[in-house]
């Protein structure tokens, strides 16, 4: 399956998914950071930086929701600032929310950030409804202990024939996985939550934290084959 991507004047669009999907890469670690909407709602995905540049992706519309997969300083730097521009409600795990937010430390090979209220905290098996999307939360510590993935079933939404998509983090990217050397990473848990990955259908387009999209298909032969 290939994925079709179109530059547009301040970011990427993804094609061929069951939402629109559009993306920036941002910040020194080069995040993407994903723009999301299904005409209803719109939510943005790990702003690293640049609220300002992000709002302005947005084109008008409103800001529903800022969703953070896991603590890290290159997918949360800028979310205080988005949130205090627009008024989006803060979605994270439980796990991570503490540290996020400032009410526990953040370890000491992790890089300060601006903390950010988390206004909705979500566990393993959670459905978060933005606009008419029912995104599955699917727990995938391994990278950080609190590092979450959404999966949206195509067959929830008005494209039924268009593409499932995973919002991936970094827990999966093309043709690898998120680090476990941190703080808080674990191998043994990484592929525990690849397990839980690996059972998505072929066709779910990946939106990883960095990097080239990708598909569950493409990475069951580079990545789940190996490690789960």
């Amino acid at each position: 399956m290939k994925i079709l991507i179109q530059e547009d004047n301040m970011a990427y669009k993804v094609k061929g998914t069951c939402v629109d999907a559009s993306f920036l890469v941002l910040g020194p670690y080069q995040t993407n950071v994903y723009v999301v909407s299904d005409g209803s709602a719109t939510f943005v995905v790990d702003p690293a930086s640049d609220a300002k540049k992000i709002a302005a992706a947005l084109g008008g519309r409103k800001l529903d929701a800022i969703v953070l997969t896991h603590r890290h300083s290159d997918h949360v730097t800028a979310a205080a600032e988005l949130r205090s521009l627009t008024g989006a409600t803060v979605i994270a795990s439980a796990i991570d929310a503490d540290m996020i937010c400032g009410d526990k430390p953040v370890p000491r090979d992790d890089q300060k950030f601006p903390v950010c209220p988390v206004d909705q905290r979500v566990n393993h098996g959670d459905v978060v409804k933005i606009g008419n999307m029912p995104w599955k939360v699917i727990g995938t510590p391994g990278h950080t202990e609190g590092s979450m993935c959404l999966f949206l079933d195509s067959s929830l939404t008005e494209r039924l024939d268009a593409s499932p998509v995973l919002i991936a983090g970094d827990t999966l990217f093309f043709g690898s996985i998120g680090r476990t050397d941190f703080s808080g990473g674990s191998m043994s848990a990484m592929r525990k939550s690849l397990k839980r990955l690996a059972v998505l259908p072929d066709d779910t387009v990946v939106l990883p934290g960095h990097g080239n999209l990708t598909t569950i298909g493409g990475e069951r032969r580079r990545v789940f084959a190996f490690y789960a």
